[in-house]
Parts: C-alpha cells; sequence; structure tokens
C-alpha cells in the first residue's frame, strides 16, 4: 500500500511495505519500468510537524536496459535510500526544489509518483549485458560476443609516420 490517510499521519507514524507495479499508470511512455512485480518499497512515513511529512525507506527491484556496448538487453538490480519530505502547499518549504509538495485540501497521500522519480534516479544510465562484453565492431556493427567479424582492427592514420619509419 503506497496510499497514506493524511490525518492519520499526523497522528502516528506508518510503516511503508508496498509495491509499485510495473503496469502502474504513474509510468510514462519509454521510461525505464521494472520488471514484474515492480519496485518493492520498505520503510517509515511519519508526521515532520504540521502539513509536513517524512518518508525514510528503501527501493528495490529489477530494471531492463539496453547494454552500452552491444546494445543488447541487460537486466540490472536497483537498490537505492530515499529520504523524502512532502509539504502542503503554502507552507513555506512546500516551495523547496527537494520538497515535493500536497495539493491544498489532499486527505491522502500518495507516495508512487515520488517513488517513480527516484527509481528513474536510481537506475543505471549505462549497463552491460555481462562484464566481459565486447560490444560491436565499430567497421561492420557485428556482435563481436556471438564471434569475430573479417574486419581489418581500426588504425589510427595519425600513426602512420612512425609505421612508416620500420
Amino acid at each position: 500500500m503506497l496510499y497514506f490517510d493524511i490525518r492519520s499521519l499526523e497522528a502516528r507514524a506508518e510503516s511503508v511495505d508496498g509495491w509499485l507495479d510495473a503496469g502502474d499508470s504513474v509510468w510514462g511512455e519509454g521510461e525505464s519500468r521494472p520488471v514484474d512485480p515492480g519496485v518493492h518499497v520498505t520503510g517509515r512515513l511519519s508526521s515532520a510537524g504540521q502539513g509536513r511529512f517524512y518518508f525514510s525507506g528503501q527501493l528495490e527491484g529489477t530494471a531492463v536496459a539496453e547494454c552500452r556496448r552491444c546494445l543488447a538487453e541487460a537486466t540490472v538490480a536497483v537498490s537505492d535510500e530515499v529520504q523524502l519530505i512532502f509539504a502542503e502547499s503554502g507552507v513555506d518549504e512546500a516551495e523547496e526544489s527537494d520538497v515535493i509538495p500536497i495539493p491544498a485540501g489532499e486527505r491522502e497521500l500518495d507516495l508512487r509518483p515520488a517513488i517513480r522519480e527516484e527509481w528513474l534516479l536510481a537506475v543505471p544510465a549505462f549497463a552491460l549485458c555481462r562484464e566481459d562484453c565486447r560490444g560491436l565492431c565499430p567497421s561492420c556493427g557485428a556482435d563481436r560476443n556471438t564471434g569475430d567479424c573479417t574486419c581489418p582492427p581500426p588504425s589510427d592514420p595519425r600513426w602512420d609516420a612512425l609505421r612508416n619509419l620500420r
């Protein structure tokens, strides 16, 4: 469960143990979504003063990314510590860039959009399908993980003068 009644949060802290599903409507087109079942979110959500709330926890899951060397599909484990501050609109801190605003009059605090943002920041920008990935040939584009191509090794013409000295 990633929805919480704001009135009950003002009285007591809540434990968070829920999932942000891979098929949830919070995900946008083309974003790095998690693999099923989704992002596991655990932590604690508590009041941090009048109209402010603090979440401290962990998110974990697996993402599918493109290998940066050979462009094959790669799965990467994602795990991150998360600290979030929510503030109702009109509270001074709600104007700060690191505070997530809660619309005025809102009765429920929805963690899903903030967890989505943290997930997107935690997913590695550069993934590898495996540590010893050989990548693509720069000349013909063949996948060097499946075998060698017949292209000659690339040479830098700036070294030609030194090669001619032999």
